[in-house]
């Protein structure tokens, strides 16, 4: 198992220029030794080199859709003929995420040290992945870095893209219907004892539905805070144990890919991931076995985690790739009647594309079908809950008159 780089730590210091003028600024280095002796390299004589403290709050966060346009950005600057470090300088520096701004700038600082862009990137493994990292080094050696970065910018907007589409399924459903827990316990805490407070008042004889509706008022109210603690631990235990056990990931992971409708989704998603990915490792030329290690970590899905590693396993055996996808039973006939062509033709990497493409497109229809098919359903849903708690509440008042 390769040994984890060491993570730079951000210093801010102090010193005299070559020409005698004060300067002041921030660097990354593994050290405070370390980041004066890079610092002397720079022509600056340090007068203190202080450890920067953390931001109280947390401060701004680095996002994948960050390293996508980064991406994006440096392929272009390459394209045209802009030098790395005078790149690093003009997006770090013009950049609104000031944590995205640092990490830019450090690279920088990197690469004027003599170190590779690849290498640089390898020493922030929180935002640069293997499949990153590797694509880069395959550029440097090969002299085609802009073709590379351009090929990554490409990979990481179509990556994102998906993975919008994917989270705009689930989110949609999922905030409805919070919102629907929301106004129900508003109801049921505030609005009900209200209304059981006038009917005691009237002395009547309350309708079964009434009763049924005032009993879970009366019950939130006393247990509410057992029922929002049950609800959070839950949550918490199925996310903690989903990180922490590979059989319940599994588990999950495979429910998620049988579920109506969602996991449609899901296998259509992971298929779109393997296929792009390895069709952007196969036209930068790194080798099939090789490549499926960043293929596996990129599909999102334990299932086809596992199914990827099987493929490697066989075809680092010498069987062919659209035989050990069959083997696997995850990919349907379509894909690896593709990739079958593309690798009896020589152009597997334009058939994976287009395998990608097509998934892709699918995901996409399936999103907007799936919200135009939840929209009636989950407004009925409103409407029998909502609708009916005030129905209950009304009804007494209905047949007010017989009491008076």
């Amino acid at each position: 198992m390769a040994k984890k780089p060491a993570e730079r730590i951000e210093f801010r210091y102090q010193g005299t220029n070559r020409a005698g003028a004060k300067v002041k600024g921030e660097i990354f280095a593994l050290s405070d030794v370390l980041a004066k002796g890079e610092l002397r390299k720079q022509g600056i004589n340090p007068t203190r080199v202080r450890k920067k403290p953390k931001d109280l709050f947390g401060g701004p966060k680095i996002t994948p859709a960050d390293i996508s346009i980064f991406a994006r950005q440096m392929a272009t600057m390459m394209k045209a003929g802009v030098p790395l470090v005078q790149s690093f300088e003009i997006i770090g520096e013009g950049h609104e995420n000031k944590a995205m701004q640092k990490m830019i700038l450090g690279l920088k600082t990197e690469v004027e040290g003599g170190v590779s862009l690849h290498e640089a990137l390898a020493k922030q493994p929180l935002y640069f992945d293997p499949l990153f990292v590797n694509l880069v080094e395959a550029g440097e050696q090969s002299g085609a870095l802009e073709t590379m970065l351009d090929k990554l910018a490409t990979y990481k907007e179509k990556t994102e893209a998906l993975k919008a589409k994917v989270k705009k399924a689930m989110f949609y459903p999922i905030a409805v219907l919070i919102v629907a827990a929301v106004v129900t316990s508003i109801l049921l805490i505030f609005v009900v004892p209200e209304f059981k407070n006038l009917f005691d008042s009237f002395g009547a004889t309350l309708p079964a539905m009434t009763l049924f509706v005032i009993g879970i008022s009366e019950f939130v109210q006393a247990w509410w805070w057992v029922i929002a603690g049950s609800i959070g631990g839950t949550i918490y235990t199925i996310l903690r144990i989903k990180k922490t056990s590979p059989k319940m990931q599994e588990a999950i992971d495979r429910i998620a890919l049988k579920a109506p409708v969602i996991g449609e989704i899901t296998t259509k998603s992971a298929i779109a991931r393997f296929s792009r990915t390895l069709e952007t490792m196969s036209a930068a030329g790194v080798p099939l076995v090789e490549a499926m290690d960043s293929v596996a970590g990129a599909c999102g899905n334990i299932v086809y985690f596992n199914g990827t590693i099987k493929i490697r396993d066989e075809v680092s055996q010498g069987t062919q790739l659209q035989t050990a996808m069959r083997n696997t039973g995850l990919f349907p006939n379509m894909a690896i009647q593709m990739v079958s062509i593309g690798e009896e033709a020589g152009s597997l990497d334009d058939m994976l594309a287009k395998v990608a493409d097509y998934y892709e497109t699918e995901v996409d229809n399936a999103v907007d079908a799936l919200t135009s098919l939840l929209e009636p359903i989950i407004m009925a849903f409103l409407g029998v809950v909502i609708g009916g708690l005030i129905i209950a509440m009304y009804l007494p008042i209905f047949k007010m008159g017989s009491v008076v």
